[in-house]
């Protein structure tokens, strides 16, 4: 009987344990994915343009093609190689984020410039000038490379954002990061890009007026939806950007810029003393946003000119494996 207890004991015991671990686990990775939201939302804001153009049969196979090849991306590439860096070359997390955070501002930079100075649309010339399966090809491989880039980003803030010293907790934390953000990302855009058909069918089906009247509705609000979502990404991608880099110069030994930042976040939330919280961060964020911009645009010059280039060689090698299968 005593042997039977102290079982019991030791089964009471692993199962606290476990129970912990799966504790430390989900919190690890709300904390991870929430530090990655900004490159979330502009994943989902970036995605939808690769399908532009394509028959809408075609569609939701091809987005599903590049989730495939996202979570490819994270899990089989990014996913060890963040750990290895982290337990051989920790040094290497700080620069390479702030790299990221480099990249971001420049995406957010050029997507404003262009905005601002509207060019032809090369995906609309593309499908003019390719057929159906060389177009979807190109496009699910274009997409994942892309993706690559951001995910680089997502698992690098998400890596940096875990604390713990458990190695397996640290990984299964990236990996559940890697299956809910690609989930979320491709869900979102899978709705996105059929949400016109939708409402075309109920605008020509709905057996109620009411119901084709909120179909023609969701055809007419689509574009400005798509036009927000890539507002608020590019925001965001400003946002994130600037602040991985205060961040980043603060870690490296400088933390002046990061200190006042912080300090403007809470004199703007003491002068007008409502919802502290919610204007420190919003202040900060702010902040964070119109650095952002200005490092981003003085990285356009050099990033057409010597960036760019180099950039597209190492793309040509970056894989697209995950997208092949069809």
């Amino acid at each position: 009987m005593s042997g039977l207890l102290a079982l019991l004991d030791d089964v009471a015991a692993i199962a606290k344990l476990a129970s912990t671990q799966i504790d430390d686990i989900v919190g690890q990775t709300a904390k991870a994915g929430s530090k990655a939201v900004g490159v979330v939302i502009d994943d989902a804001a970036v995605t939808p343009k690769y399908i532009h153009g394509i028959p809408a049969a075609r569609e939701l196979p091809i987005v599903m093609r590049i989730a495939r090849g996202s979570l490819f991306n994270k899990l089989v590439i990014l996913l060890p190689a963040a750990l290895l860096l982290e337990a051989f070359l920790p040094w290497v997390l700080t620069p390479l984020l702030m790299l990221g955070g480099f990249y971001l501002c420049f995406e957010g930079a050029e997507k404003i410039v262009h905005g601002l100075s509207p060019h032809a649309d090369s995906h609309a010339q593309e499908a003019r000038s390719l057929d159906a399966a060389h177009l979807e090809k190109t496009r699910v491989a274009g997409a994942i490379k892309t993706d690559f880039i951001l995910s680089a980003e997502i698992m690098t803030i998400s890596l940096a954002a875990i604390e713990t010293d458990t190695l397996w907790v640290e990984a299964v934390a990236l990996a559940v990061v890697a299956f809910g953000i690609t989930a979320l990302v491709y869900g979102a855009v899978a709705l996105l890009v059929k949400m016109d058909d939708i409402g075309l069918r109920m605008a020509q089906e709905g057996g109620a007026e009411t119901t084709r009247a909120l179909g023609r509705r969701l055809v007419q609000a689509m574009p400005g939806v798509m036009a927000a979502i890539a507002t608020i990404g590019t925001a965001a991608m400003l946002w994130v950007g600037g602040n991985i880099l205060t961040h980043g110069v603060a870690a490296l030994g400088f933390p002046w810029l990061y200190d006042t930042i912080h300090h403007l976040g809470e004199g703007a939330a003491a002068s007008l003393g409502v919802l502290p919280g919610l204007v420190a961060w919003s202040t900060a964020a702010l902040v964070d946003g119109v650095l952002g911009l200005v490092i981003g645009l003085a990285l356009i010059p050099a990033a057409t000119h010597v960036i760019g280039p180099v950039a597209e060689r190492v793309a040509a090698l970056l894989p697209s494996r995950g997208g092949e299968a069809g």
